[in-house]
């Protein structure tokens, strides 16, 4: 079940590891990941006052929901990324290239004012389509 990455000339191109738009046939199963934090799995969290560490372990948590669900990265078609502060969207963006390869998810990046923690900043929710 291939995913496929969509341009248009009509379109900006994506300035950071991501795309315009995703497709994806909607035979298999669908995957809505909770939005993951930078939490590890003994309740710590890890690289307080780093984003980079943090979007990290972001997206070790997201990748283990996925794979709890039988898939990879690669099945991930859609992200929404929460962060504390637009600045660092170069650094979470070097991180996400180590995880997400083309075809790229289509994604969603927002500043919020506050997250569940006062120690998170960053959050990522995932929706993923496993054949």
């Amino acid at each position: 079940m291939p995913k496929t990455q969509l341009t248009s000339e009509a379109l900006r191109t994506p300035n950071g590891v991501f795309s315009q738009a995703t497709t994806i046939e909607a035979t298999g199963r669908l995957v809505f990941v909770s939005g993951m934090t930078a939490r590890r799995p003994d309740g710590s969290i890890a690289g307080v006052g780093d984003v980079a560490e943090q979007t990290r372990q972001v997206l070790d948590n997201v990748q283990a929901a996925v794979a709890a669900a039988g898939g990879t990265l690669d099945d991930v078609c859609r992200v929404d990324v929460y962060v504390r502060n637009m600045e660092d969207f170069a650094k979470i963006h070097e991180v996400r290239a180590r995880y997400f390869r083309e075809p790229l998810p289509a994604s969603t990046l927002v500043e919020v004012s506050k997250l569940a923690d006062p120690d998170y900043l960053i959050e990522i929710s995932a929706i993923a389509v496993i054949p």
